[in-house]
């Protein structure tokens, strides 16, 4: 059991293929029923798999132990895409891409806790029962932060402020017309800029999914008996993606430039890949840590660029509806890239397999060049005041005819 635990953290991690076959229907649901209906079934079914997984630790309890980590995965798909919804919904203009950034970094937070206590909570003990006992542990206290989280939402998560905090919200709130899920997704795929940005977001996030799987088999052949370092490492591209998170978030807050921030984020990530290609076999640990430093800072960091610039091209469709669609593109692209970066670094080796992701992320950073700078929900917040001055003169000029 405890050696294919490794094997379960890839197929059932929440960023894996499980999500993949969810994914249209974690849009669906988002939509229609609101952000508190979802984060509610996210967080109850994150508690219950994370309970199951207690009833795993025994030997002969494998089925359990994954089984709960299926429910885990499948119930992050209600939670992944809520940052750009929740950002819009509960934030003014200027404040958007910030929480949705902060949304993306606590997500990206979640995972490096998990690169720093997993280890130091399950020790390689060479008893199978004290391993075990690590990890009743570890079980134990996921279950019970996970069911404080799921008391937390029911109690005091809403599902939006009283008012509308920006004009493009407000519009949104006023509107008389719900499109319907099949309304949403046909504007959606006839929109070629949005398309070009599902192909691009999907090359840099699989790309990214595929050398973050694989990492500990890179280390490895340069640095013999360097699991505690390649673990560091992977911590490393994750801490470093959380800043590039924040800083990209409020850059897109200060400039409003989402077209130039993401081709600028884009190509720098593909800098950071040729980089740490050329310098990993360098024998110099330092040099790893600042190369996956600069590549996690900027491949991570395109997440929330991604998410606004699709909200940009898509307004007035739901911003979920967009979000959940890029994040179905990245489960694709990710398992398509995982399996030939996995087939390339037995042939050929991690140079020629990293050359060939650098390859696509030349082609993604293309097509995010291509992409018109359609920044729809700017446009609507800037035409907002000048339409509500229309309306005000309009009631003046009536007002006054009445008089009269």
């Amino acid at each position: 059991m405890f050696h294919l635990l490794p094997f379960v953290h890839v197929c059932c991690n929440p960023k894996g293929f499980v999500t993949h076959s969810l994914d249209r229907a974690n849009v669906e649901l988002l939509f229609p029923q609101g952000i508190r209906k979802s984060l509610t079934l996210g967080a109850f079914g994150t508690a219950a798999g994370s309970w199951i997984k207690v009833a795993g630790i025994g030997q002969d309890m494998f089925w359990a132990a994954f089984t709960g980590q299926a429910v885990v995965a499948t119930s992050q798909v209600f939670i992944l895409s809520v940052p750009p919804k929740l950002a819009a919904v509960w934030f003014p203009a200027d404040k958007v891409s910030s929480a949705c950034s902060i949304g993306v970094f606590g997500n990206q937070l979640g995972i490096a806790v998990g690169f720093l206590l997993s280890p130091l909570m399950v020790k390689n003990h060479p008893e199978l029962k004290d391993i075990g006992s690590d990890l009743a542990v570890m079980y134990y206290g996921v279950a019970g932060i996970t069911t404080l989280c799921l008391f937390l939402v029911l109690l005091f998560f809403r599902e939006g402020p009283p008012t509308a905090p920006s004009a493009t919200q407000d519009m949104k709130m006023s509107s008389t017309e719900t499109p319907t899920f099949g309304q949403s997704l046909k504007k959606l795929f006839g929109n070629v800029n949005f398309l070009f940005l599902i192909a691009s977001y999907g090359i840099n996030v699989g790309a990214f999914f595929a050398l973050s799987t694989l990492l500990n088999q890179i280390i490895l052949m340069y640095f013999p008996g360097g699991e505690e370092f390649a673990g560091s490492v992977g911590l490393d591209i994750i801490v470093s993606g959380m800043v590039g998170s924040v800083v990209s978030g409020f850059i897109l807050d200060k400039t409003h430039k989402f077209k130039e921030t993401a081709l600028a984020v884009y190509c720098m990530s593909l800098v950071g890949m040729v980089v740490f290609t050329f310098t990993v076999d360098m024998g110099s640990k330092i040099i790893v840590y600042l190369t996956s430093g600069l590549l996690g800072f900027f491949m991570t960091g395109y997440l929330p660029v991604g998410f606004e610039f699709a909200a940009e091209l898509t307004y007035p469709e739901p911003e979920t509806t967009s979000a959940g669609i890029l994040s179905a593109s990245t489960q694709v692209f990710g398992v398509i890239f995982t399996s030939a970066y996995s087939w390339l670094l037995g042939q050929y080796g991690p140079r020629w397999a990293n050359a060939v992701l650098s390859c696509t992320l030349v082609a993604g950073a293309a097509m995010t060049a291509a992409i018109k700078a359609d920044l729809r929900r700017q446009d609507a917040c800037t035409q907002a005041p000048v339409a509500a001055t229309i309306a005000t003169d309009s009631c003046k000029t009536r007002l006054q005819d009445g008089e009269q």
